[in-house]
């Protein structure tokens, strides 16, 4: 789920994976194993969010009511 919003901020702002692995520090190869498993902690999701130009929001909801925690 957090790697196809990724891929979609991506294309939004025409940028590729190696420049975004770049401007986060870590390899391409190291990115797209992480796209591929969907495996992001919270610091490298605020990294590539800072990357990307966007904000990071992160929250919890009730599965029964959707209420928002």
């Amino acid at each position: 789920m957090v790697s196809e919003k990724i891929r979609i901020l991506l294309i939004k702002r025409k940028m590729t994976m190696s420049e975004l692995a770049d401007k986060i520090e870590t390899t391409p190869q190291n990115l797209s194993n992480k796209l591929s498993r969907d495996n992001f902690t919270e610091k490298e999701m605020q990294a590539i969010s800072i990357a990307l130009a966007c904000k990071l929001d992160i929250s919890f909801s009730l599965e029964e009511t959707g209420e928002q925690i």
